[in-house]
């Protein structure tokens, strides 16, 4: 009897992962994985500057809410029958040490993704996956027979018909592909980016280049969306975990708007009463000294210096001198900085999308679309996206082991 036939769209984690976890279940399968780019799992090889953050402990993850923006309570019924836990477990059984960091993401002792993607690379070998490169899709269509045919997008048919079909691909914004999907009856919510930079238009604060503060916050001025944690200084504006995870938050508002507001930046992350009493504090131990002489521990120099500035208050004075209308100058810099924002940036080349396949058009147990049997969705085309910390690859991993649940031997 021949083997039933699976398309897998896109060599991602998600797809990868998925193909080896079938292949491993059965033989009855015959899987072919098609990637529009040359190399697969090339963005899996960059997570986590090359280390591959490949998921978290979930320690500090007081609310899903917090960390899937979108898609925590459909994933929160998915985690009980792979979390976590279980894909550390998977690739330590496969033969990869893993480790924790304190802030929870875990990595590969080698601290290298392409051990990582050497290892799914030689499973998908091993079991007869078929992977072909360049091959980007523009159509999934359904045949008389009841089964998929593929079109690439120089408009050649691909020889093989499908049984079933998993897309795995990353954002399909504006696609041929997507079309492909919503005439079959597919819902899809229009895909916009999520983690990334946001750029700021000032010369004086990207000389400050390379600055960063363990524990801000940042808000966009007006809105109810506000985030903290790190704060970086880079060449064109801001980035650290801080703006990443409000990019998250916010990214379908950043996107209607053009990727232009106003950012509000807690460089203390506490609110103005604490940060007048540790001015108070500062003015009281150095009386005598210069303003740039003493500064919160969390400041360099430089950024001191800078703040000091935006608070217009002149290098020379001692802080003796400072005068309560100085002072409540530098506590509202302090506390509520202000910056136009002119565009986003991309961080590294670790870019996510927010939107997708929506959740309501799938099984949430098979993950199999309601409106056409036989196709499947797993990672990030799904409308799930997480913050930085391993948290999007977990949800790569625990979709497509989903997916996979559905082959069995027949």
């Amino acid at each position: 009897m021949p083997k039933k036939k699976i398309a897998i769209i896109g060599a991602g984690a998600a797809g990868c992962f998925c193909a080896v976890n079938i292949a491993e279940q059965t033989p009855d399968y015959e899987i072919f994985i098609y990637e529009a780019g040359l190399t697969p799992m090339h963005k899996l090889s960059l997570t986590g500057g090359g280390r591959c953050n490949l998921t978290n402990t979930f320690e500090n993850a007081e609310n899903l809410t917090k960390i899937y923006h979108r898609g925590d309570k459909f994933l929160r019924s998915l985690f009980y029958k792979f979390n976590h836990e279980d894909t550390v477990e998977w690739f330590e059984n496969h033969g990869v040490k893993l480790y924790a960091q304190d802030d929870g993401r875990i990595f590969p002792k080698s601290n290298k993704a392409a051990e990582i993607v050497d290892k799914l690379s030689s499973l998908m070998n091993k079991h007869g996956v078929w992977t072909f490169t360049g091959k980007k899709l523009s159509a999934v269509e359904k045949t008389s027979g009841e089964k998929f045919s593929l079109t690439f997008s120089n408009g050649e048919k691909c020889l093989e018909q499908f049984d079933y079909v998993i897309v795995t691909t990353g954002g399909l914004s504006n696609s041929p592909l997507m079309e492909s999907l919503k005439n079959l009856g597919v819902e899809i919510i229009d895909p916009v980016p999520s983690l990334f930079s946001l750029k700021i238009k000032s010369n004086v604060l990207t000389s400050l280049m390379g600055a960063t503060v363990d524990n801000a916050s940042v808000m966009i001025a007006g809105e109810k969306f506000r985030s903290e944690g790190g704060l970086l200084i880079t060449h064109f504006g801001f980035s650290g975990p801080a703006v990443l995870k409000l990019s998250s938050y916010a990214a379908r508002f950043l996107k209607d708007s053009n990727y232009k507001c106003d950012l509000a930046v807690n460089w203390m992350n506490e609110n103005e009463g604490s940060v007048f009493q540790l001015v108070n504090c500062l003015i009281k131990k150095n009386q005598n000294k210069n303003i740039l002489s003493a500064h919160p521990k969390n400041f360099t120099n430089r950024l001191w210096e800078f703040l000091v500035s935006r608070a217009e208050i002149p290098a020379d004075k001692k802080f003796s001198e400072l005068g309560k209308k100085n002072l409540n100058k530098l506590v509202n810099v302090l506390t509520s900085d202000i910056y136009h924002v002119s565009g986003r940036g991309q961080f590294k080349d670790e870019f996510v999308t927010a939107g997708g396949v929506s959740l309501k058009s799938v099984n949430t147990k098979t993950l199999e679309s309601k409106a056409v049997k036989n196709l499947f969705f797993a990672g990030e085309v799904l409308d799930i996206d997480a913050v930085t910390g391993g948290y999007n690859l977990q949800a790569a991993w625990t979709t497509a082991k989903t997916v996979a649940e559905n082959f069995t031997a027949s």
